[in-house]
C-alpha cells in the first residue's frame, strides 16, 4: 500500500484560473482584529447522526467586511467542549471576497438524507452534535489554547464549553439545528450567546449569493489592477484590469484626466449583475517615450461610487541580451552560468502561479541544449502566453528533492519587459521511449508534442495530486519477468526509466476539484491512452513534499483527452472446470475502526498488534460509514467472481468477527447462505491482519481441521484446509501472505533493500518460502493423504523474484506463468508506474495437470484511488458500490477440473477371502483377500479395492483411505492380466466379536 500524506513542493506550479468566487493569492494572512473581518458564520456537528438532515458536519465562514481577505495559511480547528486538544483542517490558499461564504465539510456519519452543497474544503473532523469549540486560526498548526493570539474568531457552544467569546457560550446545537450567526453572518459583538442562535442548518458555499453586511455602509468598489507594467521602447503592450462591488454594479471604466494620449482603454465590459466583474484592457501605444508613467484608472458604479487604481507603466530601452536561453541551459546537466545575472529573450509558453515558462522560438539548432527555461517570480506573474519577453534575472540550479538531477531556472528577475504579444512557439516532436532517462535534460523547460500515443501506467495519485504516469507502452516490473540482478532485469529497469513521464495538472492544489482527466464511469484506467499530448517538460518532486520521489513531468497545454483502451469487465473471464478458487487481498477489512468504534456499536475498542491493543493499530475503515462502503465494494467483487473457495488476505486478526461480517454481507447479496468460513485456527500470528478462507458448503466439505504454521518465521501464519467434492475428489488450499516490502530495516542485514529491484525483507521472504515448501506443504499433504495442493495469496514477491524461484525449484508450478504469460504480461498490482503480480497461484505437480485455467480480474490495480471507499481527501466523492477499486490488488481466479480418475472394473474380477484368525497379542482379526482377473482384457493398475457395507463397529486397520465413506486398499501393481491373481492382507479390529461382512468393488486408477 501507498500512503501519500505530504504536500506538493512549490515546483509544482499553478496554472492560474481566476474566478470571482475564489481568487488565488500568495499574500500573507491578515492580522486579527477585535471584530474579525472573516468570522465563523455557522457550525453544524450533527451530520450523519440519527435524525440528521445533512450527512456531514460542517463549518461555514463569512467575510463580513468590505474588503477581500486572504486566507493563505489559515485553518479551522475543533476541540471538544472541555478538551484542550485541537484538530485542524487547513484552508485553501484563496481570497474571500466581501460578502462571500466559504464551506468546510467535515466528517460524515451513516445517517442524514442530504449532501452538502459543494464544499470549498474537505476535512475529516468528527464534531459533537451538541457542544464543543470551533476556532478560526491564522496559522495551520494546532493551537494549544483558545486564548492564542492566532485565534481570529471563536465559537464555544453548549453549556459545558470551556472557552467562548463574551459572557456565555452559544446555545446547544442538535442533529437538526446548526448554530447560525445573526445577520446572515454580519453580527459580531464578540458575544457567542447573543451572536448565535440554534436554527435549521442552511449551509452556504463560495458560489452562494454575496451578502453585503450593511447597506448604509455602502461597501466600496474593489479594484484588481497590476501594480506595474514594464515595456520595451517602440513596442507597446497591454494589461487586463477589473473591478467589482458587492452591493452594486460597476458600469463605467475611464482613464483619469491627464493620462498621456498613448494610453487607451479597450474591450470595456461593464458588470452584468450586482457583485459582477467589470473588465477592460489598458493599451499602451508603441510611440510612448522611454520613462515611467503612473496611469490612474477610474471605476464607477450604479450607486454613484467611484474607485481608482494605478498602474505604473515603465518604458525603457531594452537591455541587451547577454546569452540566449539555449546558451544559459548549456549541453551539460547544469548551466555554465549558475549564479550570474543574465538577460535573455523568449516567448511565454505556460503561465504558472509562481512564474512562467518561456522559450526561444528559433532555438540554436543544437539538439543537446534546451530552448526553454522557467522564470521563478514567487507570485502570479503579469504575463500571458504568447508574450515575447526580455528578462534579466539570476541563473540558478534548483534542487527539487534530488541533488543529482537539478533543473536550471531564472530567479529574482530585475526586469521583465514585454516586447510583443500573440506570438507562438512550435512544439518539438518527441516520442517514448527515449534513448535513456538522461535524454530528458535536453527538453527541460521546452514545449513538446508526443507524436505517438501514450498509455497510462499509473493513476494512484490522480485524485490527491492530479497526476498520471504515462509511458510509450505499459511498463512491467523487471523482476516480474527476469530474475533479480540478471542483465535482462537491469536493462529493463533502465528502459522503464526512459519510457516514463508524469502528466501533472499544472497545479499545486491537493485534491483538485474536479479531478482532471476522468472519462466514462468517472475513471481513467491504467492502460487507457492519450494522443497528441502537448506540454512543457518539468522536473521535480512527484506527489509529495520534500523528501519524496522525483522525476520528469509534463505540465500540459490544453486539456488532454483520454481514450478508454482498457475497458472494464463486469465479471472475470469465464473458465471451465468444476471447482473455482480465488485469491483476494481485501485491503484491511476491519470490523474495528480507527475511531475505536466497531461495526456492532461498541466504542473505545482497539486492534491487536503484537501485545498492543489500540485503535491506532486499526488499518481499515475510519467509521461505520466507510465500513459499509468498503464491504459493499468487496461483496460486489466476490459475488461476481462466484468462487467455490476464497483465500483472503488482510482480514482483521480478531478471530472470526470481521470475517463473519464479510460472509454475512456476501450471503445477503447472493440471497442465500451459500458461504461459510473455515473456522479460525489457534495461531493467527501477532500482526493486526491475518489470512482466512471461505467456501461454498453445498459444493465442498471440509476434510479434517484447518492447519496453520505457527513457526516464528511467519509473521502472518499460512492457513491450509483440505476440501472434498461430492465425487470424492479432494484438494488442499494454502493461503499465505508473506512479509511486505515496506518498513525497511537499517541493521546491515540482507533484509535491507539490496537495490536489486526486490525491495526490503527479501531474505526473510526467501526463508518463508523455504519453510512453506520444505515443511508446511508436506505436513498438509500428509494430513490430507493427498498430494494435490494449491498455494495462493499475496506473496509480496513478483513473478521472477527469489522467493518465487525458490518455490518453483521445490516443485511448485506457477499457473499464472503457465496460463497468462503466453498471452499478456501478468499483473495484479501497480507500483511506481510498473505492473506485476504479487498475488500468486502455485500448485503441486500432481494438481497442476488438473488446473484448466487462470485469470486475473483487473478491477483494482488499473483504477484510481479516487474512487475507493475512503471519504478523506474526497472533495469530489465518486464512490459507487461496484467492484472497481474495492482493493489495491486484483483478485486471481483458478479453475480446477477434479474428476474421478478411476473406473469400476468389479465385473471383471473374482474375489476370495480367506478365513480370519484372531491374534490375541494384537487383538485383531487377520486374513487375506485374493483378487483374480476373470475377464478377457488386461486391467491397468493401480487397483483400488473398496470394502463397502462393512459391519458396524468393524474397522479395517490397514485401509489406504476412504472412498464414498467406505475403506479401501490400494494395490500398486501396474497391470493384472486375464487369469492373473494377487493378494492383500486384511486386518480388522472387531471389539464386539461379531460377524464381519462386506462387499468388494474393484476400481482401476486412483481415487
Amino acid at each position: 500500500m501507498q500512503f501519500p500524506t505530504q504536500h506538493k513542493h512549490h515546483r509544482l506550479r499553478v496554472l492560474a484560473a481566476l474566478f470571482i468566487s475564489l481568487t488565488f493569492t500568495a499574500s500573507a494572512a491578515s492580522a486579527a482584529s477585535a471584530a474579525s473581518d472573516v468570522v465563523i458564520s455557522q457550525v453544524y456537528g450533527g451530520g450523519g447522526n440519527s435524525g440528521a438532515v445533512y450527512k456531514n458536519d460542517f463549518i461555514e465562514l463569512f467575510n463580513r467586511s468590505a474588503n477581500a481577505v486572504s486566507m493563505n495559511g489559515w485553518s479551522v480547528q475543533y476541540a471538544s467542549a472541555t478538551g484542550t486538544s485541537w484538530q485542524v483542517t487547513t484552508l485553501p490558499n484563496l481570497t474571500l471576497q466581501p460578502g462571500q461564504y466559504l464551506l468546510v465539510q467535515e466528517a460524515a456519519g451513516t445517517a442524514g438524507s442530504t449532501n452538502l452543497p459543494t464544499p470549498d474544503k474537505v476535512g475529516t473532523i468528527a464534531m459533537s452534535g451538541t457542544t464543543g469549540k470551533v476556532a478560526l486560526v491564522n496559522m495551520a498548526t494546532a493551537i494549544t489554547s483558545a486564548s492564542s493570539t492566532a485565534v481570529l474568531d471563536l465559537v464555544g457552544f453548549g453549556p459545558t464549553a470551556s472557552a467562548f467569546e463574551g459572557s456565555a457560550p452559544a446555545p446547544l446545537s442538535s442533529n437538526i439545528n446548526a448554530l447560525l450567526r445573526a445577520g446572515d453572518g454580519c453580527t459580531d459583538d464578540n458575544q457567542n450567546a447573543t451572536d448565535f442562535a440554534a436554527l435549521a442548518a442552511a449551509p452556504r458555499n463560495s458560489t452562494s449569493s454575496l451578502h453585503a453586511c450593511s447597506a448604509s455602509s455602502n461597501p466600496a468598489i474593489a479594484t484588481n489592477c497590476p501594480a506595474s507594467l514594464m515595456l520595451a521602447a517602440n513596442n507597446g503592450g497591454s494589461v487586463s484590469l477589473s473591478a467589482s462591488d458587492v452591493d452594486g454594479q460597476v458600469n463605467a471604466i475611464t482613464l483619469a484626466n491627464g493620462s498621456a494620449a498613448a494610453f487607451s482603454l479597450v474591450s470595456i465590459v461593464p458588470a452584468s449583475s450586482v457583485g459582477g466583474i467589470a473588465s477592460a484592457q489598458l493599451n499602451v501605444a508603441s510611440t510612448l517615450a522611454v520613462g515611467s508613467y503612473p496611469v490612474v484608472i477610474n471605476f464607477a458604479n450604479d450607486q454613484g461610487q467611484t474607485a481608482s487604481c494605478s498602474v505604473n507603466v515603465t518604458v525603457q530601452g531594452a537591455i541587451g541580451i547577454t546569452h540566449s536561453i539555449p546558451q544559459i541551459q548549456g549541453s551539460a546537466a547544469t548551466s555554465p552560468y549558475v549564479g550570474s545575472a543574465q538577460t535573455t529573450e523568449g516567448v511565454v509558453t505556460l503561465r504558472m502561479a509562481n512564474g512562467f515558462y518561456m522559450q526561444d522560438p528559433q532555438g540554436d539548432g543544437d539538439p543537446t541544449t534546451s530552448d526553454g527555461i522557467f522564470v521563478f517570480t514567487s507570485t502570479a506573474p503579469a504575463v500571458a502566453v504568447g508574450d515575447k519577453l526580455r528578462v534579466t534575472a539570476k541563473v540558478q540550479e534548483f534542487v527539487a528533492g534530488d541533488s543529482n538531477r537539478t533543473i536550471t531556472q531564472l530567479i529574482a528577475p530585475s526586469a521583465i519587459i514585454t516586447l510583443s504579444n500573440g506570438n507562438s512557439v512550435t512544439p518539438t516532436n518527441i516520442s517514448l521511449p527515449l534513448a535513456s532517462v538522461d535524454e530528458w535534460e535536453r527538453y527541460e523547460g521546452m514545449l513538446v508534442r508526443f507524436v505517438r500515443p501514450l498509455v497510462v501506467s499509473q493513476n494512484y495519485f490522480l485524485g490527491r495530486y492530479g497526476q498520471l504516469s504515462l509511458s510509450g507502452t505499459r511498463l512491467e516490473k523487471p523482476t516480474n519477468r527476469y530474475p533479480a540482478r540478471s542483465p535482462e532485469a537491469q536493462a529493463a529497469t533502465a528502459a522503464n526509466l526512459a519510457n516514463l513521464i508524469v502528466l501533472d495538472d499544472a497545479s499545486s492544489a491537493q485534491n483538485p476539484n474536479p479531478a482532471p482527466y476522468l472519462g466514462a464511469e468517472n475513471t481513467v484506467r491504467a492502460g487507457d491512452t492519450v494522443s497528441d499530448l502537448v506540454g512543457v517538460v518539468d522536473f521535480g518532486l512527484i506527489t509529495s513534499g520534500n523528501p519524496g520521489p522525483t522525476g520528469y513531468k509534463l505540465q500540459p497545454v490544453g486539456v488532454p483527452v483520454f481514450s478508454r483502451d482498457n475497458a472494464r469487465s463486469d465479471a472475470p473471464e469465464s473458465l471451465s472446470g468444476n471447482v473455482k478458487v480465488a485469491s483476494f487481498n481485501v485491503l484491511n477489512f476491519f470490523s474495528t475502526f480507527t475511531n475505536g468504534a466497531t461495526v456492532d456499536g461498541q466504542t473505545g475498542q482497539g486492534c491487536k498488534l503484537g501485545t498492543s491493543i489500540s485503535a491506532s493499530n486499526c488499518r481499515g475503515a475510519d467509521n461505520l460509514n466507510e465500513f459499509n462502503r468498503q464491504r459493499a465494494k468487496i461483496v460486489a467483487a466476490m459475488k461476481a467472481i462466484d468462487a467455490d473457495v476464497f483465500g483472503l488476505m488482510e482480514m482483521q486478526n480478531n478471530g472470526n468477527i470481521a470475517l463473519s461480517h464479510l460472509v454475512s454481507g456476501l450471503n445477503a447479496a447472493i440471497g442465500s447462505s451459500a458461504y461459510t468460513y473455515v473456522p479460525v485456527t489457534a495461531s493467527t500470528g501477532d500482526d493486526a491482519i491475518r489470512v482466512a478462507m471461505i467456501y461454498k458448503t453445498e459444493k465442498l466439505k471440509l476434510i479434517g481441521a484447518a492447519l496453520t504454521d505457527a513457526d516464528a518465521i511467519n509473521n502472518r501464519p499460512p492457513l491450509a484446509q483440505t476440501f472434498a467434492l461430492a465425487n470424492g475428489k479432494r484438494f488442499s488450499v494454502i493461503v499465505n501472505h508473506m512479509k511486505s516490502k515496506g518498513s525497511c530495516p537499517n541493521d546491515g542485514s540482507l533484509n535491507q533493500d539490496q537495490a536489486d529491484g526486490q525491495g526490503c525483507w527479501n531474505a526473510l521472504r526467501i526463508q518463508q518460502a523455504e519453510r512453506l515448501a520444505n515443511s508446511f506443504i508436506p505436513q498438509v499433504q500428509a494430513a490430507a493423504n493427498d498430494k494435490d495442493v494449491l498455494v495462493i495469496g499475496d506473496l509480496n514477491s513478483y513473478g521472477a523474484e527469489d522467493p518465487i524461484l525458490s518455490l518453483q525449484s521445490a516443485g511448485l508450478v506457477s499457473e499464472i506463468e503457465r496460463f497468462i504469460r503466453p498471452h499478456n504480461a501478468p499483473y495484479s498490482y501497480v507500483f511506481d508506474g510498473e505492473s506485476g503480480y504479487i498475488d500468486h497461484a502455485l500448485s503441486s505437480k500432481s494438481l497442476s495437470e488438473k488446473v484448466v485455467g487462470v485469470t486475473e480480474w483487473h478491477i483494482n490495480a488499473d483504477e484510481p484511488l479516487l474512487i475507493d471507499y475512503n471519504t478523506e481527501f474526497k472533495v469530489q466523492d465518486l464512490y459507487a458500490a461496484t467492484p472497481f477499486r474495492s482493493s489495491d490488488h486484483d483478485p486471481v481466479v483458478i479453475a480446477l477440473n477434479l474428476q474421478p480418475q478411476s473406473s469400476d472394473v468389479s465385473s471383471q474380477i473374482k474375489s476370495l477371502s480367506s478365513g480370519l484368525s484372531f491374534n490375541r497379542s494384537t487383538q485383531t482379526f487377520n486374513g487375506t483377500l485374493t483378487i483374480t482377473n476373470i475377464g478377457s482384457a488386461v486391467l491397468k493398475g493401480p487397483l483400488q479395492i473398496e470394502l463397502s457395507g462393512l459391519t458396524t463397529g468393524i474397522t479395517l486397520l490397514n485401509a489406504s483411505g476412504e472412498h464414498n465413506g467406505s475403506p479401501y486398499l490400494s494395490s500398486a501393481i501396474s497391470s493384472l492380466a486375464p487369469g492373473q491373481s494377487f493378494s492383500l492382507p486384511l486386518i480388522f479390529r472387531n471389539p464386539n466379536k461379531v460377524g464381519i461382512n462386506y462387499q468388494i468393488s474393484v476400481f482401476s486408477g486412483n481415487f
